[in-house]
C-alpha cells in the first residue's frame, strides 16, 4: 500500500470522530511502556515514529512524565527506577545516581545528584532544565548525562572507574588551590585569564565538567573594557580524563601544598608515592572546543613537560618523519591558521586554498595580504591539537603558557584573514606579504611608500605578553617616520 493510500485510509477513519477522541488515543498510546526499537524487528520504524512523538509532546501528568524519564534514561544506556510512592524516578549507573522528585500533577521539586560514595546534592544546573516553566528540557537533561557518564569512561571495572573518578576530583582541587595563589581580591576575570597561573577556572558543577580560560585576544580585551556588561568569552579547555591504551600514574588525592612555595618560586607539591596514587589505563587530559593550530616546537615542548608523546587517545595513531609527534598530522602551520580562522568566521565552507585576503580598516585603504603558507618542513610545520593528555597537576601552568604563546601567535596571522578573496577595485589597495621567520617569529614585507623597494617588519612574539617589532629598510632607501618601540606598542596594543 503506498503511503498516500494509507494516509486517505486513515482519513476516512478518524474523520468523524472529534480531534479531542484522537489526541486521547495518541496520548494513551504514548502512556505505555516503550521499548528501544530494534532496526531487525519488524515494528522497529513504529517505536522510532513513537519515540519522535513522544519528544514533541510535552509530559504534563506524573505518569507521563515517569514514562519519558525512563525513556530517556534508556536512551543513554543508564537505568531508571521509580519510588513505592510513585513521585521520584531515580537514574542510576555503578558509579552516580540523579534523583528526580516530582509533584502529584507532573511537576518537577528537586533534581539531585550523588557520585559513587558522596551525599546527594541539589545541583541548580539540572533544576534549572525543569523548575521554570512547565516547558521541561529533556534534550538538555539527557546531555547532561551522557556528560556524566563521560566522567567515567575509562577501561576496566567500577572499582577502576572510581579510582579514575577520585583522580579527577584530586586534580580539580589542585588546580583550584593553584588558581588562587597570588590573586588579590579585586582580580577581575581578564587579568586572571591572561595572567593567572591556571587562568580563569570555572569549577565542575554537575555534569558541566571544570573549564579553564586561559586567552583573550585583544580586541576581545576592548570590547570589555567598552562594555563592563559584556561577557567576552575567551579561549578555553575542559578538563577530564580519558582512557588510555598504556598506565599512567595518577594522584588520587591532592598534591598541592598549601603553605609553601617550591625552590623555584613555583607551587610545591607531595611527593608522588604509592599511598597517594596509582596506575591507571588514563590521563588527565585539557581538551579544547575546536582544534588549536600549534607549531611542532610547540607540540615537543608541550610533550617534554608532560612526559606524554601521544596527544591523541584515539586508536589511529600517525608517526611525523623526523619529529617525535604521534597521533596527529603535520600540515603547513599557517595553511591551519588559516584553515581555522576561515571556519570561525565564515558560515559557508569557502576553499583554504586561498592566500590572499582583502581586510578593510576604518579611514585607511583597503589592506591585500598574501599569506605565504610555507612547507611541511619542521619549522614551519604544525598540527591540530584537541586535547592535551598529562599525568601530575604541576605540568597545567607551563601548558597554559605554552598555549597562550601560540594561541597569541596565531591571532596575529589570523587578523590578516578574512573571508573575502576577490576584490574588483584594486586601485586604492595597500599589499602586504605575510611569512613565516622562524619559530614564532614571522616577517611582514610591502612596497616602500617613496621607493620601490621592499621594507620590512619582523614581528617576535617573545611570549603572550610581550611583542618585539624591527623595521628592515634598504640603506639607500629615506627612512620612515616609525621607529622599532613605536611599531611594537602598536601592535602590542
Amino acid at each position: 500500500t503506498s503511503t498516500n493510500a494509507l494516509m486517505e485510509r486513515l482519513h476516512l477513519k478518524y474523520q468523524q470522530k472529534p480531534w479531542s477522541e484522537t489526541l486521547k488515543l495518541v496520548r494513551v498510546c504514548m502512556d505505555k511502556p516503550l521499548q528501544r526499537p530494534d532496526s531487525n524487528t519488524p515494528d522497529g520504524p513504529l517505536l522510532s515514529c513513537m519515540e519522535k512523538i513522544q519528544r514533541a509532546l510535552h509530559a504534563k501528568s506524573l505518569f507521563s512524565v515517569m514514562n519519558r524519564l525512563e525513556s530517556l534514561s534508556k536512551q543513554k544506556g543508564l537505568n531508571a527506577h521509580v519510588s513505592p510512592s510513585g513521585t521520584a524516578c531515580y537514574i542510576t549507573s555503578s558509579m552516580f545516581y540523579v534523583e528526580v522528585q516530582l509533584e502529584k500533577d507532573g511537576e518537577v521539586m528537586d533534581v539531585k545528584l550523588a557520585h559513587l560514595g558522596e551525599d546527594p546534592v541539589v545541583k541548580l544546573i539540572f533544576s534549572q532544565l525543569f523548575l521554570f516553566g512547565r516547558m521541561k528540557n529533556y534534550d538538555a537533561f539527557g546531555k547532561s548525562l551522557e556528560d556524566l557518564s563521560n566522567l567515567y569512561q575509562i577501561p576496566g571495572n567500577s572499582e577502576m572507574q572510581a579510582k579514575g573518578y577520585f583522580a579527577l576530583q584530586a586534580l580539580e582541587k589542585d588546580l583550584y588551590s593553584m588558581s588562587l595563589l597570588d590573586r588579590t581580591q579585586d582580580v577581575n576575570r581578564v587579568t586572571e585569564v591572561l595572567h593567572g597561573k591556571v587562568g580563569h577556572l570555572v569549577p565542575r558543577t554537575g555534569a558541566t565538567p571544570m573549564n579553564i580560560e586561559f586567552y583573550i585576544s585583544p580586541y576581545q580585551v576592548l570590547e570589555a573594557e567598552l562594555n563592563p556588561d559584556s561577557q567576552v568569552c575567551g579561549t578555553k579547555a575542559v578538563v577530564a580524563v580519558e582512557g588510555t591504551d598504556t598506565l599512567h600514574k595518577l594522584p588520587l588525592s591532592p598534591l598541592f601544598v598549601d603553605s609553601q612555595a617550591g625552590e623555584d618560586g613555583n607551587a610545591a607539591f607531595l611527593p608522588l608515592t604509592d599511598e597517594l596514587s596509582m596506575d591507571l589505563p588514563a590521563a588527565f587530559v585539557l581538551k579544547f572546543h575546536q582544534p588549536i593550530p600549534m607549531s611542532s616546537s610547540s607540540i615537543e615542548e608541550i610533550q617534554r613537560l608532560t612526559g606524554i608523546h601521544n596527544l591523541n587517545t584515539n586508536k589511529k595513531n600517525h608517526l611525523i618523519p623526523g619529529i617525535q609527534i604521534t597521533g596527529l598530522k603535520l600540515a603547513p602551520l599557517y595553511e591551519l591558521i588559516v584553515q581555522a580562522t576561515l571556519q570561525e568566521k565564515c558560515s559557508e565552507d569557502l576553499s583554504t586554498h586561498k592566500s590572499c585576503f582583502f581586510v578593510s580598516l576604518p579611514d585607511c585603504p583597503k589592506h591585500c595580504y598574501f599569506i605565504n603558507k610555507g612547507s611541511e618542513k619542521s619549522d614551519f610545520a604544525g598540527a591540530l591539537v584537541s586535547k592535551i593528555p598529562f599525568s601530575h597537576p604541576k605540568c597545567v601552568p607551563g601548558v597554559i603558557e605554552i598555549l597562550r604563546h601560540q594561541v597569541a601567535y596565531n591571532s596575529l596571522i589570523s587578523s590578516c584573514v578574512s573571508e573575502k578573496h576577490i576584490h574588483e577595485d584594486d586601485s586604492e589597495l595597500l599589499y602586504f606579504e605575510v611569512v613565516p621567520h622562524k619559530n614564532t617569529s614571522f616577517s611582514v614585507f610591502f612596497l616602500h611608500p617613496v621607493k620601490e623597494n621592499l621594507a620590512c617588519v619582523i614581528i617576535d612574539v617573545i611570549t603572550s605578553r610581550e611583542v618585539q617589532c624591527r623595521l628592515h629598510l634598504n640603506p639607500q632607501d629615506p627612512t620612515l617616520n616609525s621607529s622599532d618601540d613605536f611599531i611594537t606598542r602598536a601592535v602590542k596594543r
